[in-house]
């Protein structure tokens, strides 16, 4: 058997245990495992006194791999994006954001819904994850909606799909995660995700501001503030913007020149920040400590899906099955267009069934090497390249559109992670409601990533001048 066979078996294989129900990470490292073995055992044509050999090397390769890929400096970026999510909600940050949004923009037809989204995006800017937004604003933002009498189905979508910002907004986790795998410049990613993000929140305000103005009752404009109490709202909220333009500068110098040092010292410096300014509003030790407790779940559960992927990711090596793939998706006689768009149908596909972050660390060690190939390859130029753009470009572009796909699969039935998170968070709302209310957001999405598609320099610009 050859090892692209023994690659194919042990994909099929691994994908029925997640299909079965497996966790990602278990799945990934038996697969993994399983398939070294297999490799090496292969190799001395299946002698049962070589397979104590084939399972020792097997085990020894696959040990390898946790210390070795996850203790990357770039990876220590992830907890400290996390933790400064959750030490702004007990700063009180959030709810500071919430409400400078409300008094500024609540007028507008759908007002509350188009705050929610604007402070969601805010929030993103100090959070990596978009489960904790989602679960953060599922609290502020909720209530506020239904007070004023919109649909609870609708309002528990807004939050959903707002929740979704803080994977293309930086600081993002799977932005981070996406630059090891594909061993790509971590800052240049962060940097391309903030303008499609903000697009991003754009497209769901022009759409939630459509609904507001086609159907009757819908989203009511919330008036009667002053200008005092417009501006009185916004110091509160200055530290998110404090800690959004630090991270920024230690990634890149808009002044010109080195940047004033790493995207991991611009996370650690603003946890700092923010912790700061939490204890100044009254934090005490309950609160710190389960900011460290939520933030080391979430970590420990990324670190551990990381470890079990690489482990496959590195079975994947043996068995070639990514040059396989390559050569494959090369040889199609289609425009290199009209894969890249089948291969972003695929992931929607796929992300109705796994989580987002598993999903990506699943498919990049194939999906990557086979979009670079169409491309022209790592080294081409922009005049000789299939999309208009270098090696390194594409590398980015093509990884916003998969985060961004990544963000369409977390609110997409049945697996859709932020609908359950806001369904947890508040009682009386259903997980079927919140599928029904993220319905209109899907066509957002579609738009969204179309024109990402269609027009790339939304997404290149601001890493091309950096």
């Amino acid at each position: 058997m050859t090892p692209i066979e023994i690659g194919l078996w042990v994909t099929a294989g691994m994908l029925v245990m997640v299909v079965l129900g497996m966790r990602v990470a278990f799945a990934a490292g038996l697969a993994g495992v399983v398939g070294l073995v297999w490799i090496f055992w292969d190799k001395k044509d299946y002698e049962f006194a070589q397979l104590a050999w084939a399972l020792t090397v097997g085990i020894k390769t696959a040990g390898q791999v946790p210390h070795g890929k996850v203790s990357s400096q770039a990876l220590s970026l992830i907890p400290t994006f996390i933790l400064i999510g959750y030490l702004a909600y007990y700063a009180g940050l959030t709810r500071a954001l919430f409400e400078a949004a409300k008094r500024w923009i609540a007028w507008v037809p759908g007002g509350l819904a188009v705050a929610t989204v604007f402070a969601t995006a805010g929030f993103a800017a100090v959070s990596g994850a978009s489960v904790a937004t989602a679960a953060v604003f599922a609290r502020i933002a909720i209530p506020e909606m239904l007070a004023v009498g919109y649909d609870k189905r609708f309002a528990a979508g807004v939050v959903a799909a707002a929740g979704t910002l803080a994977s293309l907004i930086p600081p993002s986790a799977i932005l981070v995660i996406y630059a090891i795998i594909v061993e790509q410049d971590v800052g240049m990613l962060l940097l391309a995700g903030f303008i499609p993000g903000m697009f991003s929140a754009l497209v769901y305000t022009l759409l939630i501001i459509g609904l507001a103005l086609t159907v009757k009752g819908f989203g009511p404009p919330v008036g009667g503030f002053t200008w005092r109490q417009r501006f009185a709202s916004l110091p509160p909220a200055l530290p998110i913007v404090a800690v959004v333009v630090i991270i920024i500068f230690f990634v890149y110098n808009p002044f010109g020149g080195d940047a004033w040092g790493t995207p991991t010292e611009g996370g650690a410096i603003g946890a700092f920040i923010v912790f700061v300014i939490a204890a100044y509003r009254g934090m005490r030790w309950p609160e710190l400590k389960d900011a460290l407790l939520e933030t080391a779940k979430l970590s420990v559960m990324i670190f551990s899906i990381i470890w079990g992927v690489l482990i496959y990711v590195r079975f994947l090596g043996f068995a070639d099955l990514p040059s396989a793939f390559s050569d494959w998706i090369t040889s199609l006689h289609y425009s290199p267009m009209m894969i890249l768009i089948c291969i972003l149908l695929a992931y929607a596909v796929l992300g109705m069934f796994m989580d987002a972050i598993g999903m990506l660390l699943l498919t990049l060690p194939v999906v990557y090497p086979a979009v670079m190939a169409l491309n022209g390859g790592e080294a081409v130029t922009a005049a000789d390249s299939a999309f208009g753009m270098n090696g390194t470009m594409c590398a980015v572009w093509f990884g916003i559109l998969v985060v961004k796909m990544a963000e369409f699969c977390l609110i997409t039935p049945p697996i859709g992670l932020n609908c359950f998170v806001v369904a947890g968070v508040r009682d009386d709302i259903s997980v079927q409601d919140v599928f029904r209310g993220v319905t209109p957001f899907f066509i957002a999405d579609a738009v969204t990533i179309g024109l990402l598609v269609a027009f790339p320099w939304i997404v290149l610009w601001l890493p091309s001048q950096a």
